[in-house]
């Protein structure tokens, strides 16, 4: 059963192998545990877990999906229909083995090849883990593009206290007006007098939906009550993402990060910050906590007022993931759509340049890396909430200011 909107959710006491069990012995179906009505029916390969010559024959250790490592079973290769786990288990076991070289004494260690069986196991479990992770995110996205969950990098498994959301996530006493009280009547919104012009603005898009206008400046959009399409070029934001992205584990010490998987033009919309809307004064409460932990995830709505925060620590997108760069290819703008509630803009993230695929995205905490930032007189960019103390700066970048506020 879905939790209602405010309900308390704690985790569960049994672990993934006793419920999956419970599944199987009450026949029944989960997918969030991967218990399907074949897997009820018929034995199928989770993983990997030993290795071992017999006779000329190689076997392996069989870790069955649904069942206890109890029922572990020892199979000849030849049983084994899946190429991809054979290698994958190769794999792991020589990369284990490979990061003992050079050590002092590695090739005399004893209990090497039990300790490389623990290498591979903990880094079956944990795939079993993201893989389940990165599903339970698809399902719960609404956006086009798709999300996928990688870690090369060490044993860390995904965050237990983190829900995905699309949009935001109003704490108790905050109404967010999505109801508009006027659309337009444009047959052509790029040469009519459209929602921009209405609210005193530029149209922010061209033809092809590349933004065209400069950081700083706001966002409108026709909303739910125009009477233009779908396809109408002045929808770009509220389409939501349209590109495959990544969450990856970094390899220099800055935790989960955010990568594309398909090559994005200069100037083109790629997410949006969503979290938690929560007044200033409880986000100077939690940002306390925040900076104790030496992490961040508070976003000021300070376009006109600094009455709301965004907090994505807990409720949030794939921007939670997000790290910060001094040399950003992100930038934030203030975005109008449904609400024209000026303490509420929308937060949308864009490309500063061309984005190959594989590269990480990122964004300035500050919003003053992408070298363009331009402040209008009477409004200013989306900045992270104020911190009681200087986080060190890991970007890396030639222009790194050393901090990140």
């Amino acid at each position: 059963m879905a939790a209602k909107p405010g309900a308390w959710c704690v985790p569960c006491l049994a672990s993934i192998e006793i419920l999956q069990e419970l599944c199987r012995e009450e026949e029944l179906t989960c997918r969030a545990l991967g218990i399907s009505r074949n897997i009820l029916n018929e034995y199928e390969v989770e993983y990997l877990c030993g290795y071992r010559k017999t006779k000329g024959t190689d076997f392996y250790l069989v870790k069955w999906k649904g069942w206890p490592a109890s029922t572990n079973t020892w199979e000849p290769r030849k049983h084994l229909r899946s190429v991809q786990l054979v290698r994958q288990f190769q794999e792991d076991k020589t990369r284990f083995l490979e990061s003992l070289k050079g050590r002092r004494w590695a090739s005399e260690r004893p209990g090497k090849e039990a300790e490389a069986m623990t290498y591979v196991i903990q880094k079956g479990k944990q795939r079993i883990a993201l893989r389940r992770w990165e599903e339970e995110l698809n399902r719960k996205k609404t956006h086009q593009g798709r999300v996928l969950v990688e870690n090369e990098v060490d044993f860390e498994l995904p965050p237990t206290d983190f829900h995905y959301i699309n949009q935001y996530r109003p704490t108790p006493g905050i109404e967010l007006d999505q109801e508009p009280l006027i659309g337009c009547d444009c047959l052509d919104c790029m040469q009519g007098k459209c929602c921009p012009e209405e609210a005193g603005a530029k149209f922010a898009f061209s033809e092809r939906g590349q933004l065209c206008i400069e950081p700083g400046k706001p966002i409108f959009e026709c909303n739910s009550s125009c009477h233009c399409g779908p396809q109408c070029p002045n929808r770009v934001v509220q389409k939501g993402t349209r590109y495959d992205l990544c969450i990856f584990r970094t390899r220099d010490g800055r935790g989960w990060g955010v990568k594309t998987l398909q090559s994005i033009r200069k100037k083109s919309f790629v997410m949006e910050y969503v979290g938690e809307v929560i007044t200033s004064e409880e986000a100077d409460r939690r940002g306390q906590l925040y900076d104790s932990k030496g992490v961040t995830y508070l976003f000021d709505l300070d376009y006109v007022e600094d009455e709301y925060t965004v907090d994505a620590g807990r409720f949030g997108n794939i921007s939670h993931f997000v790290n910060h760069s001094c040399d950003p290819n992100l930038q934030v703008y203030n975005v109008f759509i449904d609400s024209l509630d000026t303490r509420l803009p929308r937060i949308a993230l864009f490309s500063t340049r061309a984005i190959k695929a594989g590269e990480e995205l990122t964004f300035d905490y500050q919003m003053k890396g992408s070298g363009d930032t331009s402040i209008n007189e009477s409004s200013e960019v989306n900045g992270p909430a104020r911190k009681l103390y200087r986080m060190v700066c890991k970007c890396g970048s030639a222009s790194c200011r050393g901090y990140m506020n």
